[in-house]
């Protein structure tokens, strides 16, 4: 297990333009990661619940986050993701919780769920993560020390 590069990977993941409208808290471990937001009003499509791109934003992050936690020198990038909304949310914390599954050279699959601030499952996604041509300590966030 690397520390700096986890610090990394939370500095980057924070530093990040879109997580300033979310503020969000990301804990990590070797294969897993686990991440907090607030729900606002901000984040409500008309019917006063949780917009459907936020399950995506915090289940997809969740895998990302976790599958990062093994690559040291790329940028991880989403190949394919798939969500499935389980239960609306209007208020709260919600937590996503990813777990890497597979690795191989080229792609690393990982699986997330989200919770809402009882613990009631909300949302579940998988996605396969492959490394980019952008070098890791070039993006925002991730060349602190």
């Amino acid at each position: 297990m690397n520390s700096s590069h986890f610090a990394k990977i939370i500095n980057g993941y924070k530093s990040a333009p879109i997580n300033q409208l979310f503020n969000p808290e990301i804990r990590l471990s070797l294969g897993k990661s686990e991440i907090e937001i607030e729900v606002k009003k901000d984040f409500h499509h008309s019917a006063n619940s949780l917009h459907g791109s936020i399950y995506f934003k915090m289940l997809d992050d969740a895998a990302w986050s976790a599958s990062n936690t093994y690559i040291e020198d790329f940028f991880l990038f989403t190949y394919s993701f798939t969500v499935y909304l389980i239960r609306p949310v209007s208020s709260g914390i919600i937590k996503s919780v990813g777990k890497v599954k597979n690795r191989s050279n080229k792609k690393i699959t990982a699986e997330s769920t989200l919770y809402d601030s009882d613990g009631t499952k909300i949302g579940t996604g998988s996605g396969v993560f492959m490394r980019s041509k952008y070098l890791l300590k070039d993006a925002i966030g991730f060349n602190a020390k």
